[in-house]
């Protein structure tokens, strides 16, 4: 299954997989044209198309896509999402036929309540849940909520591709150091995101056992980031550790 990264609006971007016999999958296309364009000059047919939430930088091409080629939606039981829609949440798992893809959809709320996510083929389309590095903002969700979330996503395996929607790495990284000036990985890892977009290539995708390694917020139980939160005033819960390094991060300037 050939995965891409189609780049969309400021930062954001539209995940393609396709088969060898022209069959695509998109997941949370933000805006049409970029998809378009990617599937005239590649010679696809897109029959699906998967959303983990509502925000407009991720379905404002969902209408035009799905009219266009009758193209059959996935997305969270949310009103604010007005498409025609198969509407999933956790637990459920879809069987696409073109092209042949398993997929276990996992209920992340945090970013917002509805927020859900998708995994199947090695692939985790996390949305703005979890980012290269980072995490995303508690817009709607509690931060018990997206621990809870972020922790399920830890629990996959390492070879895991972690295919966020947004380019955030390079920044999300300069507050990680904050955090953990000494972790080697972490320091390897904003070096190789440097060189990457230097070069104009996507930091993205990322794997779990990276994640697991640099991401500040998958962390919150080693010893140094324990120790960092306690300095800016956490408690010992998992979820002041957790708070207290989101809040960090709100007020981080880059």
């Amino acid at each position: 299954m050939q995965l891409t990264a189609i780049p969309s609006l400021n930062d954001n971007y539209i995940w393609l997989m396709a088969d060898d016999h022209g069959q695509a999958v998109v997941v949370d296309p933000g805006e049409a044209e970029p998809v378009e364009q990617y599937l005239e000059a590649h010679g696809l047919a897109l029959s699906t198309i998967l959303l983990t939430h509502h925000h407009h930088d991720h379905i404002g091409g969902a209408a035009t896509l799905q009219l266009n080629h009758r193209a059959t939606v996935y997305a969270p039981q949310d009103s604010r999402i007005d498409l025609i829609a198969n509407r999933v949440g956790d637990g459920d798992l879809i069987g696409l036929e073109q092209p042949a893809l398993d997929l276990a959809v996992i209920g992340v709320p945090g970013h917002t309540l509805s927020h859900i996510a998708y995994y199947g083929d090695g692939k985790l389309f996390c949305g703005d849940t979890l980012f290269s590095l980072g995490c995303g903002r508690l817009f709607e969700g509690q931060p018990e909520q997206m621990l809870a979330s972020l922790d399920r996503f830890a629990a996959l395996p390492g070879s895991t591709l972690v295919c966020a929607a947004h380019e955030y790495t390079a920044a999300n990284g300069r507050f990680a150091l904050t955090v953990e000036p000494d972790n080697t990985d972490l320091q390897e890892r904003v070096v190789e995101v440097r060189d990457a977009r230097a070069a104009d290539r996507p930091s993205l995708p990322s794997s779990m056992a990276c994640e697991l390694r640099t991401n500040p917020f998958l962390r919150i139980d080693e010893p140094a980031v324990a120790a960092w939160c306690r300095h800016h005033g956490a408690d010992e819960s998992r979820v002041s550790r957790f708070a207290t390094l989101r809040r960090a991060k709100d007020q981080f300037a880059a």
